[in-house]
């Protein structure tokens, strides 16, 4: 028995959106024209697909395997689309990035326009997430991460190195003064990422580390999710924080503390999958983001 690729269509987009109206929005639709294919579908294997209950969709064991069997084809067709859009002469089609979010918000955001000014032809989208999206899956194509890739098939090329340091500021040390020591550093408040969720890297919190309060109750410690908060808090005046270099940037708020101390260096990579290695959008993207990097102070 051939199996209809319409109704595999329509299935997947159904176990997506986990309902038949929400599935009948994004394929245009009717709610009943999707129920009756997947009725259809269901019929034809002569096996339940989903469980439906009031509160929506549910796969069945078998409606899993379909899933994802139906999840990679269509993530590897929307692939060789991709690849055939492409003309010999412009880069075009979409490019969905996955970056870190402080990186990707403070760097690289702000030094996208260019690149879609230069290549209108690109559809670009940016994914902020600490968490390691699957390039093979398609659930992105590029990544900039700040570890080397765990996942078997991927290109990589080191990016940069980035250098973290201590900073306050100016209205913080005016209140508190400045520490002249690490021993200093218990007297004052810091401000660390929090012990939930992924940290971005692992040494992220090597500020409490130095000031010996690692694996300590810490009543004078802030902690919070984001490194880009960290960020924002420091500013604000609640305490010490460490942060990388290139975030502080031209900050009149912000003033290095202990200077001499330097925090693990973080190397940040773009990685990418082995069969988008000959595509032009992700050569193009990556010769111009080596371009930016070398024009910015890390």
């Amino acid at each position: 028995m051939a199996m209809d690729w319409d109704k595999l269509r329509i299935f997947h987009a159904v176990a997506e959106a986990g309902s038949f109206t929400h599935a009948g929005e994004t394929l245009n639709l009717s709610q009943s024209a999707v129920s009756r294919q997947i009725s259809a579908l269901e019929d034809s294997l002569g096996t339940p697909l989903f469980h439906r209950h009031a509160r929506g969709l549910i796969l069945t064991e078998q409606g899993e395997l379909l899933y994802r069997t139906a999840h990679d084809v269509f993530a590897k067709l929307a692939m060789t689309e991709a690849a055939l859009s492409e003309s010999k002469d412009r880069p075009k089609g979409p490019l969905k990035i996955t970056a870190p979010v402080a990186f990707g918000s403070t760097w690289l955001t702000p030094r996208m326009g260019s690149f879609i000014d230069r290549y209108p032809d690109i559809q670009v989208s940016l994914l902020l997430d600490e968490t390691e999206l699957d390039l093979g899956m398609r659930e992105a194509d590029v990544a900039i991460r700040t570890s080397p890739p765990r996942q078997p098939d991927l290109v990589q090329r080191h990016l940069v190195t980035l250098s973290l340091h201590l900073y306050a500021s100016r209205q913080y040390i005016q209140e508190h003064g400045a520490p002249q020591s690490t021993a200093d550093l218990e007297k004052h408040r810091m401000v660390v990422f929090g012990d939930y969720g992924r940290a971005p890297t692992p040494s992220v919190n090597w500020l409490l580390e130095i000031a010996g309060q690692s694996g300590r109750p810490r009543p004078n410690v802030f902690t919070v999710n984001s490194v880009y908060a960290i960020l924002r808090a420091v500013e604000s005046g609640i305490g010490i924080g460490a942060l990388p270099d290139y975030m502080v940037g031209e900050s009149v708020a912000l003033e290095r503390v202990l200077p001499e101390l330097a925090g693990p260096p973080v190397d940040a990579y773009f990685v990418y999958p082995e069969e988008l290695r000959h595509s032009k959008r992700i050569a193009v993207f990556r010769d111009y983001l080596v371009a930016r990097v070398a024009e910015t102070r890390f």
